[in-house]
């Protein structure tokens, strides 16, 4: 996850953004849990707000959690931006953490999915019409899905559990079919990979071979 996009649809930057890893993080003493269930003071204390209304998700296994529309470009994808790709991350932080921190306005950033580790539980946040500040690429943020999956890229064991390759293999393989993505490196790729990042994710522990084989199997 990036802290925005990049740039506005104008092409300009946007200035004095904190970093992605930075937002995430919150600052050591801002997570308060220990595990999944862990609220976080970067919600304000508030609850996560949480719907599962049936028009609200277009993948249909996901919980609608919606994002604060501060944090994404209202769009009307694919007729106003093709979807070619999608975008793999690592959150850098736990699963409600990042789900609060979506929702609030201050953070300017989104992505359009979050799994959570222990179980492969799927969250929409944004709408895959509209475009998640994800990639730190404008021009990436467009063409892309953006998905988030909980943990830490330098615990793999602990964090990237086959419920979550699972879950997450089935969410690609929808979004590609609907969008006629072919289910290749080329299309399906790591927030490293994206043009001009500084980012890691989802580090060199995260298991491509594995996760394409599932996709692929969908």
């Amino acid at each position: 996850m990036d802290s925005a996009r990049q740039y506005h649809a104008s092409g300009q930057s946007r200035p004095n953004l904190p970093a992605r890893r930075a937002l995430l993080r919150g600052g050591a003493g801002f997570t308060l849990a220990a595990g999944l269930a862990g609220a976080s003071l970067l919600s304000g204390g508030a609850a996560v707000a949480r719907s599962r209304g049936p028009l609200a998700v277009d993948y249909p296994k996901a919980e609608w959690v919606p994002a604060s529309s501060s944090n994404y470009t209202t769009a009307n994808r694919p007729a106003e931006y093709p979807v070619e790709l999608v975008i793999i991350h690592v959150t850098q932080e736990y699963y409600d953490d990042t789900l609060a921190i979506f929702q609030n306005p201050d953070k300017a950033v989104s992505s359009h999915y979050v799994v959570r580790s222990a179980d492969g539980h799927v969250a929409q946040m944004v709408r895959e019409k509209n475009v998640a500040w994800h990639a730190g690429n404008w021009d990436y943020n467009t063409r892309s899905v953006g998905i988030e999956h909980e943990g830490w890229i330098d615990e793999p064991d602990k964090w990237f559990t086959e419920a979550m390759y699972e879950a997450s293999a089935a969410l690609t393989a929808d979004i590609c079919r609907r969008n006629a993505i072919p289910l290749d490196r080329e299309h399906i790729i790591g927030h490293n990979e994206v043009p001009g990042t500084d980012h890691t994710d989802p580090g060199a522990h995260w298991d491509w071979a594995h996760y394409m084989e599932l996709i692929k199997a969908q």
